[in-house]
Order: C-alpha cells, then structure tokens, then sequence
C-alpha cells in the first residue's frame, strides 16, 4: 500500500491526526503549511481537495476528511488490537465515539461561537455576546472536569489514552488557551489532563514531526 499523507495545516485539528497516527505506529509523510493571514495556503486547499478543511489523509487511493472521520477510519483500519477503539458492539466503543463526536458537534463548534463573534461581529456589545455565548462552553468544561474526575486514570477513559483523548486534546487545549467564553473561570483538572496528553511520547512525536503550536 502507498504511504499514508497527512495534510497538516498549522495551528489546526491536524495534530489530532498526526497523534492517532503515532498511537498506532503507522508511518505516514506530511505535507505540511503555516497560516497565511490566518487561513489555509491556497496551494495546501487544492492539494488536499475536497472543502479545503485540514486535516485531510490520503491512504492509497482513498482521500479522507473531516479528523473524527478520520479517527474512526484509522482505528478501524489498522487498529488490530482495538487499543484506540474497542469493536462494534463493545459498549466502551460508543463510551469513546462520544467523545469523538462531542470534539466537534459540542466542544469546538461552541468555542468557535465565542472566536466568530470576536472576528465578525460588525455591530453591538461583543463582550456581551460572548458572555451570553460562554454559558454553553462553561456547561461543555464543567461536565468535561466532572467526567476525567469519574475516570479511574488520566484520561478519560482510564490510564490508556484512546480515540477519545485524541479528539478531545485539541478542543479543550483550544478552547482554555484562547479564553473562548471562559470568562476567566479555570478548569485545573481539565489543565491537567491537557498536559498528561501532551507529555504522552506518541503526542510529542507527532508534535516534533508537524512541528504543531497552537
């Protein structure tokens, strides 16, 4: 099979993919791209196709997008031991795909409600709007603390990290480290796990590959 290609934009989803990727030992190249004013390089949006949204990976001949379709296509494919991703039927796979899916349906597109009002909001009292905008990120953090304080170890799950911690890195690293209707109330566990899956070796190996900063 060919090589596995990551189209990695900075400051992006991509690392999630990347660290799915070194979780599970795969070698894979990257095509890699700063921000130019903020957004993707034309050149990187026609290479990796499809809406223009990183991260995109190619397998062979198949072009993947969206990072929890991803996820799941990469656990399903090369994840023989299920140690991301338990098999359909397990209820601890859809204790995880929660998580996979809460990344982006809750986490990310609530603390983006707060980044667009910031960025675009022409008229009206932007510290107001995302005063009222931070009441769903607070309830997101607040019930996020509360299950890592459930779990039996540093991630969500328990001691391994899985898909779920993978999905769930970025969006509360994103979320705490640009102030998204935060207000500035602190979640110190949520810091915690944020740093246990930063200090993970397969985490800082797709760090130093893609060079990711947030």
């Amino acid at each position: 099979m060919a090589p596995i290609t990551l189209y990695f934009l900075q400051a992006s989803r991509s690392i999630r993919t990347a660290w799915v990727l070194e979780e599970l030992g795969l070698e894979y190249d990257v095509v890699f791209a700063d921000r130019e004013n903020g957004k993707a390089p034309q050149w990187l949006k026609d290479q990796a196709g499809g809406l223009g949204k990183l991260p995109a990976l190619k397998d062979g001949d198949i072009m993947l997008y969206e990072s929890g379709n991803i996820t799941e296509y990469l656990c399903d494919i090369y994840d023989e031991q299920h140690k991301l991703l338990p098999p359909p039927g397990d209820p601890k796979r859809y204790a995880a795909l929660q998580w996979v899916h809460a990344s982006e349906a809750t986490y990310a597109l609530h603390g983006l409600a707060v980044l667009y009002c910031r960025w675009f909001q022409q008229d009206g009292d932007k510290t107001k709007t995302e005063q009222g905008a931070g009441v769903n990120v607070q309830k997101d953090l607040d019930y996020l603390a509360s299950e890592l304080q459930k779990s039996s170890g540093k991630f969500l799950l328990g001691d391994q990290v899985t898909a779920a911690d993978c999905m769930m890195e970025f969006s509360a690293d994103f979320i705490l480290a640009r102030q998204l209707g935060t207000m500035g109330k602190t979640w110190p566990r949520l810091e915690q796990y944020i740093k246990d899956c930063q200090a993970t070796s397969t985490w800082q190996k797709a760090q130093k590959k893609t060079g990711h900063k947030l």
